[in-house]
């Protein structure tokens, strides 16, 4: 039985659609509420927060990708009692409501130019050692999925912990930090630098994290 006070946002998502893109690109979101503020925007959902329940997220997913929802609450259920992730109170047809999390994510920080302490790492490597012990396997975690909360990290996304392999991205994204984040440390770095830095990720093959971040430091960004 749905709570009485998600009965009015049941009713406002249902004037949403959201709709999956090819490439693995962001969600297409289509039509709006006054009283919804879209606070996230995926490749699957898009998550929204109604003003009213300032404590709730509700994350509403494409309709072709709605059989992802179950799977995802499995997912929380088993990460239940950990500091370091959301909480999820309810799993309906189209959409999950989760905790809303306060906090600014580590993209944003670098653009910013917000300083991102040491125990931030530490933090997601006791998420994700907590994840594997619940028998999940933690992995897509990146820069927009990790929030700095009152100086301490909060893992936000965990819709792929039930799938197999290892993307290598958090092994990647802390010897980044480890070796060359004194670099940047405390500079605001521009829009461009950072969606270049993403594609070159995204599209080419490297033997090592070195490798890869000897030629994102030829930028002439990094030496003004």
């Amino acid at each position: 039985m749905m709570e009485e006070q998600w009965i009015i946002v049941d009713e406002l998502l249902s004037e949403i659609r959201i709709a999956s893109n090819p490439k693995n690109k962001p969600v297409t979101i289509n039509g709006h509420s006054k009283d919804l503020r879209c606070i996230g925007i995926g490749t699957d959902a898009a998550v929204f927060q109604y003003i009213h329940l300032p404590n709730y997220a509700f994350k509403l997913f494409a309709d072709e990708k709605q059989d992802k929802i179950q799977l995802e609450a499995q997912v929380y259920n088993k990460l239940n009692g950990s500091p370091y992730f959301s909480t999820c109170y309810a799993a309906y047809d189209r959409y999950l409501v989760l905790s809303f999390e306060s906090g600014i994510t580590l993209y944003d920080c670098l653009l910013q130019g917000v300083h991102i302490p040491y125990q931030v790492i530490e933090d997601v490597e006791d998420a994700r050692k907590y994840a594997k012990k619940q028998n999940l396997n933690p992995r897509d975690i990146h820069l927009k999925n990790i929030l700095l909360q009152d100086g301490r990290a909060k893992v936000i996304d965990v819709s792929e912990y039930s799938k197999p392999g290892d993307d290598h991205r958090w092994e990647h994204l802390k010897k980044a930090y480890l070796a060359y984040y004194d670099i940047i440390d405390g500079k605001a770095l521009p829009f461009w630098l950072m969606e270049t830095v993403q594609r070159w990720y995204n599209q080419r093959n490297f033997s090592s994290i070195d490798e890869f971040m000897k030629d994102v430091l030829k930028l002439k960004f990094f030496w003004k």
